[in-house]
């Protein structure tokens, strides 16, 4: 691929993800060697042109070139930060479709088996390209609205990253190769400090949206697919809305040479991906679709690909019902000007069996169809592709079915023991 393809891909990929997203401890583990991945210079190698080589295999030669991991990341969440908006109150209003209010208690796991490593999409409104590591306002909403409820399975890591912003994707002449790699290596770098000094050898859940999902996607084919020792620390990856792509009619390859879709609830190692549509894709749709979804980072299939889609309600397939959770502050933001009617006096609210999904595949397009099945009667106010037919709801990707993937990490976590 040459140079001036892929820059107009990192462009026209940061735009398609930035806009939709402003809205018991496994000791027997051996701890992997920070340093001795291959980095943002994989990256770069398949930026430049040339096959992106692979992150160096655990052995003596990688511990000979590896390098101290950093320790100067900042980070947004993580255990035992003072105001961590990953942690805090979880209790819930569930809603039926009638408008009466239930309760649910949920808390924060004391001791979860296993971490979280959280990226978060794109919300940053500073003027630059690339956001410095200040904690603004946007980074706390987004974390606590798309991670805080995982931390009932996990331990939430999440570092800040010098993400391309919202005012670069307004502006796109301003987004550089070494813009969009700056933003990955800010990725890569949070991650060797928490492998160096608190993975212990935990098993991890990624988790990703957007442009987070795509700096993830990087991360876990250039660094972890190609390396054993990091491998078997997988429990999975949740990357939504960022166009992770397998041959057709398969479940690996594509992005991940070795890391597959996931199949069941209890299955660890693998992927959750999906883009969430109401209807079927248009065909200029930002997600979902080969054809017009960007593929920034290179890819090394010869055949035929497709975007993965995975249902988190019923990774085997079929139809399953949805568990959305949505902060309830932020109400107006995914369900318009009828949010608000709602009266509630908990951080949550809870719209349980509103919604079915299922994985859908047709007419070169592969998607998450999510279907508004509580009738005509339901007073509960219905999603919305608010920003259009070529966005889907991308926007609510993770929280139209946050209950399904924290029932799924904590299955995972089960069986990864």
């Amino acid at each position: 691929m040459r140079r001036p393809i892929l820059i107009l891909a990192l462009i026209a990929t940061f735009t398609a993800a930035g806009c939709g997203a402003s809205t018991a401890t496994s000791t027997a583990r051996t701890q992997p060697a920070p340093g001795s991945a291959a980095g943002p210079t994989a990256l770069a190698s398949t930026v430049a042109g040339s096959s992106a080589p692979h992150s160096t295999a655990s052995g003596s030669s990688a511990a000979a070139t590896a390098t101290p991991a950093p320790t100067d990341t900042v980070w947004l969440c993580k255990p035992g930060l003072a105001d961590n908006p990953c942690e805090g109150n979880l209790e819930a209003t569930p809603f039926d479709s009638t408008g009466k209010a239930g309760f649910e208690n949920a808390e924060v796991a004391a001791d979860p088996p296993i971490d979280c490593f959280y990226v978060y999409p794109t919300v940053s409104r500073q003027t630059t390209a690339n956001a410095n590591l200040t904690i603004d306002p946007e980074e706390r909403n987004v974390a606590g609205t798309q991670a805080e409820r995982f931390s009932q399975v996990c331990r939430v890591y999440a570092p800040m990253y010098p993400q391309l912003t919202l005012a670069a994707i307004a502006n796109p002449s301003r987004i550089s190769v070494t813009a969009a790699l700056t933003a990955y290596g800010g990725v890569f770098s949070a991650f060797e400090d928490y492998l160096a000094h608190y993975n212990h050898g935990r098993g991890i859940v990624f988790i990703g949206h957007s442009q987070g999902a795509m700096m993830l996607t990087a991360l876990l084919r250039n660094e972890i697919d190609p390396r054993p020792d990091l491998r078997r620390l997988l429990v999975s990856a949740i990357l939504l809305g960022g166009n992770v792509t397998v041959p057709v009619g398969r479940s690996v390859g594509g992005d991940f040479a070795g890391i597959a879709a996931c199949s069941s609830a209890s299955q660890v190692g693998c992927v959750v991906a999906y883009s969430s549509f109401g209807q079927t894709p248009p065909a200029d749709a930002y997600f979902s679709r080969i054809d017009t979804a960007i593929l920034p980072f290179g890819r090394d299939s010869t055949g035929p690909l497709e975007i993965m889609c995975v249902n988190p309600a019923a990774p085997g397939g079929g139809t399953a019902s949805l568990k959305p959770y949505f902060p309830t502050g932020s109400l107006v933001t995914y369900l318009g000007k009828a949010g608000p009617s709602f009266d509630t006096f908990t951080p949550w609210v809870a719209f349980p069996d509103q919604y079915t999904a299922q994985c859908k595949d047709i007419g070169g397009a592969s998607w998450l169809q999510i279907d508004h099945v509580a009738g005509a009667t339901d007073l509960r106010t219905a999603v919305s592709a608010a920003e259009g037919p070529a966005w889907g709801l991308h926007v609510l990707d993770v929280n139209i079915a946050l209950g399904n993937l924290v029932d799924l990490i904590r299955s995972e976590a089960a069986a990864f023991r």
